[in-house]
């Protein structure tokens, strides 16, 4: 395995394929307006974890940070919710922890001048606007409950990308706007909140501002608004025709903002936080990206958690794809900033698959053993693994695809499966990198990489073998609550920061480099296979359309049962006593 590492110092020697970090040079940082800088807060909303971290600034470093689990309700195959009070309590409790370090390390928490927050994005909630209380559990961005809804909006318009040009999405489970009208059509306390004119709703930033402000703010950013299916990408304003479409009010709905500037004071009593500024928002993988300083176009980032996101810089020109790919705003720093867009590519399954393996099928002792248990052979056995179970994302965009494991024979040991489902991940990247290297643009010449699971470091070879690109490690691990704390710190009016995407600076940035190890017919043969693999998982749901005859059949059989079973057993009885007189 080839692992190089690379230290990045202030605007020299750096490897020329790296990020462009735009942080200020010591000689800078003695000239700044904020002699000593101050602190930054963040709030990390994830799908699986909270978090609050505290950076210093201008160098952002993280001196403090406390985390919890979160729970995920299951009510059904394919449902997935959350308690939103779950949400706000235990940000509560990780900010109080996380306070409380900071005695030890010479600050307090009057030393905070600003709180960033970033989330889970499409993510939906509704609640009262007058009590402020939850009507429904989150709906998480993977639930497909509203499948049918898509189906029938489809079959209106002819055509699943019938509004992509108006917000660079397709019509699918996975966005906002299908989540509300489930919501409305299907929970009673939901449907006479929005009658009675006290209905609020919004992605998961909006529920935690809502709160922190006693119901002072309903805002969100252009970021979260963009992946809604609701905001027209154009005016960066809900769209008229969206909302007629879906019967949605725009005054259930928050106000857009830019995802860098003071939008007001955290008044919330029961909150530690009481008292700081609110100057950033950003949906999670926009902060990631901005984290991972992939802010020139071209730069590309993938992060590797539950799902996978890889987030390719398109600069100020949005771009539609044609290959399955989301059309998104990376970010926009300011009111009056430019607005700097995004191509995505979602992978729904990615560490889920190990947790499946670890949980469901018990392969796993546990999934953080998942690299130790495929290194014990040199490749899967010609196994592959499509974990659709739920359908495939981008760019196949299929709700009636299922997971398969093809290619077991006799010799298939447990190993070969957990490799395979590493390689899964790996496919799908490459899936969406290919319809990326068509659309973006621009060259992509490298990945940056962060999440969790980008400590498992075969994965990280076998990406870059996959690919055939070198895949740049981000020591952070995790950029996601970096980019938001830049994303606050940087506001006008909160000034801790200078965001020159312009300037080379680079400050203690560290990398791991994985460089590809196979040739390109090794590539194309096992991807050629992954295809093929994939294809076989595609359309396996299939959907039989009731008729009227087939339920009044239905119903006849079953009004009949009962009567059947009366006859029958009265003639066995006849035909028992007549044998017992015979005998």
């Amino acid at each position: 395995m080839n692992i190089t590492r690379f230290v990045m110092t202030d605007g020299i020697n750096g490897p020329s394929s790296s990020a462009e970090v735009p942080f200020r040079s010591n000689e800078q940082r003695k000239q700044s307006f904020v002699e000593s800088g101050g602190l930054i807060g963040v709030i990390d909303e994830g799908t699986k974890t909270i978090g609050f971290s505290i950076y210093t600034t201008p160098d952002f470093k993280e001196i403090a940070a406390h985390s919890v689990e979160l729970s995920v309700i299951t009510p059904q195959d394919g449902w997935y919710e959350q308690d939103p009070l779950e949400m706000m309590s235990s940000i509560n409790t990780c900010a109080e922890e996380a306070i409380k370090q900071l005695p030890d390390l010479g600050y307090c928490a009057r030393n905070i001048a600003s709180i960033g927050i970033t989330n889970q994005r499409e993510t939906t909630i509704v609640w009262d606007a007058v009590t402020g209380k939850p009507l429904y559990n989150a709906i998480v961005w993977k639930d497909i409950r509203t499948s049918s809804t898509v189906e029938k909006i489809v079959a209106k318009v002819q055509d699943p990308n019938y509004f992509k040009e108006r917000t660079g999405l397709p019509i699918s489970t996975y966005f906002s706007a299908l989540k509300i009208c489930w919501l409305r059509d299907n929970v009673p306390e939901v449907k006479q909140a929005i009658r009675k004119n006290r209905c609020k709703a919004g992605t998961v930033d909006s529920w935690i501002v809502w709160n922190l402000t006693n119901g002072a703010l309903h805002i969100t950013d252009v970021t979260n608004a963009s992946r809604t299916l609701l905001m027209n990408l154009e005016t960066q304003d809900w769209d008229p025709v969206l909302l007629k479409t879906f019967d949605i009010q725009e005054d259930m709905l928050p106000k857009i903002h830019s995802c860098s500037e003071i939008f007001g004071k955290i008044t919330c009593d029961r909150c530690v936080l009481r008292g700081l500024t609110l100057s950033g928002i950003l949906g999670n993988q926009q902060a990631s990206l901005l984290g991972q300083m992939c802010v020139k176009p071209g730069q590309t980032k993938n992060t590797y958690r539950s799902g996978c996101f890889l987030l390719c810089n398109t600069g100020d020109t949005p771009v539609f794809s044609s290959h399955g790919l989301l059309t998104t705003i990376a970010y926009k720093l300011g009111p009056n900033a430019p607005t700097t867009y995004a191509l995505e590519g979602s992978v729904s399954v990615a560490g889920h698959a190990l947790s499946w393996l670890q949980n469901k099928v018990r392969l796993l002792p546990d999934s953080k053993e998942a690299e130790k248990y495929a290194e014990a052979v040199p490749t899967s056995g010609d196994v592959y693994f499509v974990p659709a179970f739920t359908g495939l994302y981008a760019p196949y965009w299929s709700q009636t695809a299922r997971g398969i494991i093809i290619g077991l024979t006799q010799f298939t040991r447990k190993n070969h499966i957990v490799r395979a489902a590493l390689e899964a991940i790996c496919f799908q990247t490459r899936d969406i990198l290919e319809c990326m290297h068509q659309e973006c643009g621009h060259e992509i010449n490298k990945i940056h990489a962060d999440g969790k699971l980008t400590t498992n470091s075969l994965l990280m070879q076998l990406q870059a073998d996959t690919a055939g690109l070198p895949i740049f490690r981000s020591q952070l691990m995790d950029s996601t609550a970096f980019g938001a704390a830049m994303c606050a710190a940087q506001a006008d009016g909160i000034n801790l920061c200078k965001f020159e995407p312009e300037k080379r600076y680079y400050e203690n940035v560290h990398y791991d480099t994985f460089l590809p190890t196979t040739t390109e017919q090794e590539r194309e043969e096992r991807y050629g296979k992954w295809k093929r693999a994939v294809e076989r998982s595609l359309g396996w749901v299939i959907k039989q359309k009731k008729t009227r005859a087939s339920t009044e059949f239905y119903h006849r059989l079953l009004s009949s049962l009962p009567a059947s079973i009366f006859l029958m057993s009265s003639f066995a009885m006849m035909v028992h006593s007549v044998s017992m007189v015979k005998s």
